[in-house]
């Protein structure tokens, strides 16, 4: 028997099923599954939706699933990536379940996200129906409700008062649009207070929400991590041809498409500035202003959506990565990437930018016009300061990206 079981290559539990029929399988799924942890994720934006918020959320369930969790998410079809396919219903790795609800208003999320009210009557209602129903059949496979952002947190308050489970509400932005007093303020005071603990991204997300009166002992900061297996230095020459880019000094942009992430600054730059490459990527409002943008200045390339799998070798063909953000960053997944792959930052000293990078791999300022210029005009220049600051990129990704940031999440799961 034991030469039978290792010549079929079989797992025991599956031979035993084939066997002696469906009473083994049965018997698998009980003794397999009854110690894991059960992890609802309650999200309205998930993959194939493009985000840094969707890229961290990626790397959550598929580093919780190799840590034993059986994991259930909630989630709407992609709202702000057009053209993508989606599933609704989708089974990943070891236990990884996604349910994806058709919901309307491709880019409704960019018009609104300035009304917080409007924000929440088109985000919240039908998930937390959905996510309801869900939790009727299935609460008793869930401990921990791991809510991402205000809109699924209110879901998560509710789904905690009747099922009695545990939540986790992790914050990933600054609201620009809260004030610290009234009605929104009381409301964010309620939810916030109403979770075992609260996560957030950085110092600069956790001092507005302290602003507001939540309890400080449960207000923690956590910080993303990167994929250091995937993001990681290749070679310069050999990254630009195969993404089909010329071998000149070469500026990347990565991320969503909205004014207020400094694209048209940037852009303005990179016309003055016509010796030097400029690449953007990424999908948003302002895809129609890039695409002629790039038709009339030879500099100046829009290369539109590209797949997450393939970034490492974008990054690894800039010189410098630029993040111009006009607004308080959470925290900017996209500079955390970009350093990974031994790529220096020039950008935005806003928000939580400051607390991912530090002098060693970046040349943060106050994000004008003439300050960028001059920045990307000195490391263009400066051959020297370009290679000391690429020198500590991959030291400092290693020492502050790792998976181990996955351990200020699940500490609080128990």
């Amino acid at each position: 028997m034991e030469a039978f079981i290792k010549k079929t290559a079989l797992d025991p539990w599956d031979l035993f099923a084939n066997i002696f029929g469906r009473d083994y399988v049965f018997a698998k799924e009980f003794f397999m599954n009854k110690n894991q942890k059960g992890v609802l994720i309650l999200t309205p934006f998930f993959s194939p939706n493009i985000g840094g918020v969707e890229t961290h959320l990626d790397n959550l369930v598929s580093n919780l699933d190799e840590k034993g969790y059986r994991i259930f998410v909630q989630t709407y079809s992609p709202l702000t990536t057009e053209n993508t396919s989606w599933k609704k219903n989708e089974l990943l790795g070891n236990n990884i379940q996604i349910n994806r609800y058709r919901w309307f208003g491709k880019n409704l999320f960019h018009t609104l996200e300035s009304y917080p009210i409007l924000d929440f009557l088109y985000l919240t209602p039908y998930l937390f129906v959905r996510s309801l129903l869900f939790m009727f059949t299935n609460s008793k496979k869930i401990d921990v409700i791991h809510a991402q952002g205000l809109n699924a947190g209110a879901i998560g308050v509710i789904l905690k008062a009747i099922f009695k489970k545990r939540l986790i509400i992790s914050l990933h932005a600054i609201y620009t649009n809260i004030d610290n007093h009234g009605l929104i303020a009381f409301l964010i005071q309620m939810i916030l207070n109403s979770a075992h603990v609260t996560l957030g991204m950085s110092k600069a997300v956790n001092g507005q929400f302290n602003q507001t009166g939540i309890k400080g002992s449960s207000l923690i900061k956590y910080t993303y991590w990167v994929d250091l297996n995937r993001f990681k230095p290749m070679n310069l020459k050999e990254s630009r041809k195969k993404i089909g880019v010329d071998d000149r000094f070469t500026v990347l942009f990565v991320g969503r498409l909205n004014p207020i992430k400094g694209i048209k600054l940037l852009v303005e730059i990179a016309r003055e500035l016509d010796q030097i490459q400029f690449l953007f990527i990424g999908t948003g409002p302002l895809e129609s202003f890039l695409k002629s943008t790039s038709e009339q200045n030879p500099n100046i390339q829009f290369l539109g959506q590209i797949n997450n799998n393939d970034l490492p070798a974008y990054y690894n063909s800039a010189d410098i990565f630029c993040i111009p953000s006009q607004y308080e960053e959470g925290l900017g997944r996209v500079v955390m990437e970009s350093v990974a792959c031994g790529v220096p930052v020039v950008g935005s000293n806003r928000g939580g930018i400051p607390e991912a990078l530090n002098e060693t791999v970046s040349i943060l300022l106050d994000p004008t016009h003439d300050n960028l210029k001059n920045a990307i005009q000195m490391l263009h220049m400066d051959d020297q300061h370009l290679k000391a600051l690429k020198k500590d990129c991959r030291n400092y990704a290693t020492m502050n990206y790792s998976k181990q940031n996955l351990d200020l999440i699940t500490r609080h799961y128990v």
